[in-house]
């Protein structure tokens, strides 16, 4: 995955075979990167999507480690991530068995894509979505990582997903949602449920 610092800075999330992230200038020239596999504070196990808030901060979906990672832009560890709510006791794979403990990439709220809301207009709140692959949920959080909402599930229908591979969030209530699973993309337009 891809996201943009705020002088026009690259930075990737190199997962399937190094666990870094690679940042490069805005003219696409070699910074640095930081990163290696592992579970410590800092490493990663498949760093799967990233994303950048209107600070400048980074975040990364460590999806091995079911966490999500956020760095300066320098990549100094700025705080972790962990979305721990638990899956429906009825809640089923999109196919296959239900994901042992081993399988962390595929648990509760390990993070498979994320996304962050633009910032509008100064002091604008932001809001982070988180997707899993099971139970195929998608999770709206502060940038603080506070759960505020959760919906979906595993399956082929609107509103159910077969791994989410990738999100977009281009207002607080629009998503795009692209699945590998079911070849397509939803767009999503959530309301408040108050």
């Amino acid at each position: 995955d891809v996201t943009w610092g705020l002088d026009g800075s690259i930075f990737i999330s190199d997962g399937y075979v190094n666990s870094r992230i690679a940042k490069y200038d805005k003219n696409g020239r070699w910074i640095k990167q930081w990163g290696d596999r592992g579970t410590e504070p800092g490493k990663f196990n498949t760093p799967h999507s990233i994303a950048a808030d209107a600070k400048g901060n980074i975040y990364v979906a460590d999806r091995g480690n079911r966490r999500i990672q956020v760095f300066d832009p320098e990549g100094a560890l700025l705080r972790e991530i962990k979305i721990d709510v638990p899956a429906p006791p009825d809640a089923k794979p999109w196919m296959g068995n239900t994901p042992t403990i081993e399988q962390a990439a595929a648990q509760s709220g390990a993070p498979w894509a994320i996304c962050i809301t633009p910032a509008v207009n100064p002091g604008t709140m932001q809001y982070l979505y988180s997707s899993d692959g099971f139970p195929g949920r998608i999770y709206k959080l502060t940038l603080e990582g506070k759960v505020l909402g959760v919906f979906g599930s595993s399956g082929r229908q609107p509103k159910e997903f077969g791994w989410i591979h990738q999100m977009a969030c281009p207002t607080d209530n629009t998503l795009y949602v692209a699945e590998i699973l079911n070849w397509r993309v939803q767009k999503l337009v959530l309301h408040d449920r108050r």
